[in-house]
């Protein structure tokens, strides 16, 4: 009689750079969560997650789960981060929390939303987690893998600034087609796809991404 051959077994080890940025982005889904219009002042520099529960079409599989637990939402529509300023050229030693990078970077966000008349903000929510620079990359890295956010990987550009004068000629983004409204993106050049366009790709994106099971990281090996 043949014996089968038994699984590899594989020791868990806690310091593997997957299961660090697991621990990170688990605290981040385990945060209180804020209404993303309401936020006051905060220190701290860290990783953002936002949360949709309104009733725009496109977005009906995001919203729904979200609307069935409004304290407790599961899947984002966009992951973030924000380091303190001169930490991207290192100039500094960042303290997290001694910078208002996170809080300012939410309330940038906000201020997008609040300028379309195709959403509104009080539809929508967010987490958000202050933790040492060194682990926000690794962090934000999961939660984009994990949740496939749609305004991270198919409606882009929610996240971008003002490019500044003369700087208008690019296209605009492709968030700003959709939801048409901040001033700046107006005066970037026109893209070809309408909302029309881009809301079938994003119902095509969301036939073929089913959400996670769970949103959490703890404790499973399909991070």
């Amino acid at each position: 009689m043949s014996m089968s051959k038994s699984a590899e077994i594989i020791p868990f080890n806690p310091l593997d750079k997957k299961n660090l940025g697991a621990s990170v982005a688990e605290a981040l889904v385990s945060q209180p969560v804020h209404q993303l219009g309401g936020l006051t002042t905060f220190f701290g520099s860290g990783i953002y997650a936002i949360y949709y529960r309104g009733p725009h079409v496109a977005y009906g599989p995001v919203s729904k789960p979200n609307q069935a637990d409004k304290d407790n939402p599961t899947i984002p529509i966009y992951v973030g981060k924000a380091v303190p300023q001169g930490a991207r050229k290192g100039k500094v030693i960042p303290d997290p929390t001694k910078s208002k990078a996170l809080f300012g970077r939410l309330q940038e966000h906000a201020e997008s939303i609040q300028a379309t008349d195709t959403l509104d903000i009080s539809d929508f929510t967010c987490r958000y987690l202050v933790v040492d620079e060194i682990w926000i990359p690794l962090g934000e890295s999961l939660m984009i893998a994990k949740f496939s956010p749609l305004w991270n990987l198919v409606v882009e550009g929610f996240g971008n600034h003002d490019p500044g004068s003369g700087r208008y000629n690019g296209l605009r983004p492709r968030w700003d087609a959709m939801h048409p409204g901040r001033s700046w993106a107006m005066k970037c050049r026109q893209r070809e796809e309408s909302q029309s366009d881009i809301a079938r790709e994003v119902g095509s994106y969301l036939a073929a991404n089913a959400p996670p099971e769970t949103p959490h990281f703890i404790g499973r090996q399909d991070l």
